[in-house]
């Protein structure tokens, strides 16, 4: 799983297999606003590989993804943006294209996922068309629990609004068993494995004709965005930019134990509400 290059989203290619790789191991391959850019040019650099047919999206090191950098690194005008709903949304459009990254570009991808596949990062791996999990898989979407969530709200379109409503309006984590019974992956393989039972998977797939791949993958796009699929997602976005413009109690007491012991410190405090 390891990343040969230093760049924080890499692009490779052997035997007729793209592979786009988070490259940040070191912060859990979280997102920076940076990345979303990259994420969104390492996929269409996939598309456009003619040697390829199919894509692969895994994270370096021992997680797929933590979702999106909420340390406050990236804050504009010391974060003072933040408090502007109409700034919120056009800054949350970039997470929702990234995320979808998956799901605009022609040839099939399989998310190959281990450890940590939370928040942006467990949305980014459900607009993947298939999705291949290591046995110490953790899935969540924890945002909810400090006054955020979504802004891509992929999961009912998968799971069913039942489970969606459980997973999103809680901020649980499951666990590679539960996601495959959830439907929200499709095989789960010892951890050790993965690499090799990805390539294996992926090298299987290249085997269909690359025209085949691509048209059933836009008849299926086609199908999705017929029953509404576009449109609701963008409305989470539109709906969901001004909660993060507002102050909540939870999240103002969440951002000033942040502030004062840290963000793993602030992430603990909350964690610790919701044990039985």
């Amino acid at each position: 799983m390891a990343a040969t290059d230093t760049a924080e989203v890499t692009y490779s290619a052997q035997e007729g297999i793209g592979f786009v790789t988070l490259n940040r191991p070191d912060k859990l391959n979280s997102i920076t606003e940076q990345m979303k850019g990259m994420i969104v040019e390492a996929f269409e650099r996939a598309d456009r590989d003619a040697a390829t047919s199919v894509v692969v999206l895994r994270g370096a090191g021992r997680s797929f993804c933590a979702g999106h950098d909420i340390s406050g690194n990236d804050d504009e005008d010391g974060g003072a943006w933040r408090t502007d709903a109409i700034k919120w949304h056009a800054h949350l459009a970039g997470s929702v294209h990234s995320e979808m990254a998956p799901f605009n570009i022609s040839k099939p991808v399989i998310a190959s996922v281990q450890g940590h596949v939370l928040g942006g990062g467990c949305q980014m791996a459900m607009f993947c068309d298939l999705v291949i999990a290591a046995e110490n898989a953790v899935f969540a979407e924890p945002e909810v629990r400090f006054s955020n969530t979504g802004p891509a709200f992929i999961m009912p379109w998968i799971a069913g609004f039942r489970r969606a409503r459980e997973f999103i309006y809680f901020g649980d984590t499951i666990d590679a068993a539960t996601a495959l019974e959830f439907g929200l992956v499709n095989r789960v393989v010892p951890t050790e494995d993965l690499a090799k039972a990805t390539l294996a998977y992926a090298t299987r797939l290249s085997l269909i004709a690359p025209e085949a791949l691509t048209r059933t993958k836009l008849a299926l796009k086609r199908g999705l965005e017929a029953a509404g699929f576009r449109t609701a997602i963008g409305a989470g976005h539109d709906v969901i930019a001004t909660l993060y413009a507002a102050e909540t109690d939870v999240g103002r007491l969440f951002d000033e134990i942040a502030k004062r012991d840290g963000l793993k410190a602030a992430l603990t405090w909350r964690a610790n509400q919701f044990k039985p």
